[in-house]
């Protein structure tokens, strides 16, 4: 199997260019009751999606179905990444200067990282 490049990953942090890609990496989600799972999550993959087929959605009862569908516009995806990618997208800049938890729909997995599912009604609050 041939290795893949960090051009084969779409939205790669350009500081990361000459790192080679994994095919798949280790994700812990830490869910609403604090306890941790692993998932092996194949590089490349959008974070909330990787979530959401493995049975840990971002969302609440109420945005699950109402919800932008991971375009990064409505900010119901929102979990804490406690080791992982710096932000790429405008909101999650600004969420992690401020505390609030970043948009899982912006957030492409390709390096091991931990992330916590936000006990929220809506968007979750500052830490």
């Amino acid at each position: 199997m041939a290795e893949r490049t960090p051009e084969d990953v779409a939205d790669r942090d350009p500081d990361d260019a000459s790192r080679p890609v994994e095919e798949t990496v280790t994700v812990v989600v830490v869910d609403r009751d604090g306890e941790r799972h692993e998932l092996a999550v194949e590089s490349g993959t959008r974070l909330r999606d990787a979530l959401v087929d493995a049975g840990y959605s971002p969302y609440t009862a109420a945005t699950s179905r109402l919800n932008c569908g991971g375009r990064g516009v409505c900010a119901t995806c929102g979990v804490r990444i406690h080791t992982g990618p710096a932000p790429t997208h405008w909101h999650d800049r600004l969420a992690a200067r401020f505390g609030y938890p970043r948009l899982s729909c912006q957030v492409v997995v390709d390096r091991p990282m931990t992330v916590e599912l936000v006990d929220k009604l809506v968007w979750g609050g500052r830490e």
